[in-house]
């Protein structure tokens, strides 16, 4: 990595490619306004495990490696809220790792579909079919049986390549806890 990107609109997901092979993706995590991509650098770390997908088109500041580096050097502030949100982002992949083993695909899929949402702030946005099997780890069936749950209670409509919110108080209702856990943890160490 060369540079550090500071979302101010649209989201990206961090894709993991795990060793068995490619086309097996796994999405663990999300940036959109709240964070930026390449915290890494703080770190002095120039690689990421992951890959980036673009999941909502927007615009993003950038800066480049050695600049963050000689503004972190002038602000003890910069340093520390970087390093809280590095803590946050490492318990949002570890939740999301555990999610994936613990929680039905409907609740993971309210879930992914809440911190899409907050992120893009708008009801509808772009989503593929392919990308949510990425998501919720699961083959095409799997995919459209969570997608069909959550559609049959009126909670979300997918048309096509677009996801609709239809009712927000019942999606939290139904998404797994992680998704309250990760807000706090969130709200807590970082303020927001």
């Amino acid at each position: 990595m060369r540079h550090a990107y500071f979302p101010l609109s649209g989201f990206l997901s961090l894709v993991l490619q795990p060793p068995d092979g490619p086309g097996h993706l796994l999405e663990v995590g999300l940036v959109g306004r709240e964070g930026m991509l390449g915290a890494e650098l703080s770190l002095g770390v120039a690689t990421a495990p992951f890959h980036v997908l673009v999941q909502g088109a927007g615009s993003a500041w950038r800066i480049g490696r050695e600049a963050l580096d000689l503004e972190m050097a002038r602000s003890a502030s910069l340093q520390t809220t970087l390093q809280r949100y590095l803590g946050v982002t490492a318990a949002q992949l570890a939740t999301s790792a555990a999610c994936l083993r613990q929680h039905a695909p409907s609740a993971r899929l309210a879930r992914w579909v809440l911190m899409s949402q907050d992120r893009a702030q708008a009801e509808r946005f772009a989503v593929t079919p392919a990308f949510l099997t990425y998501m919720l780890g699961q083959g095409p069936r799997g995919v459209a049986q969570a997608t069909r749950a959550l559609q049959h209670r009126g909670l979300i409509d997918l048309q096509g390549d677009a996801l609709q919110v239809m009712d927000r108080p019942g999606l939290e209702a139904a998404a797994c806890p992680c998704y309250r856990a990760g807000l706090a943890n969130h709200r807590r160490h970082l303020g927001h």
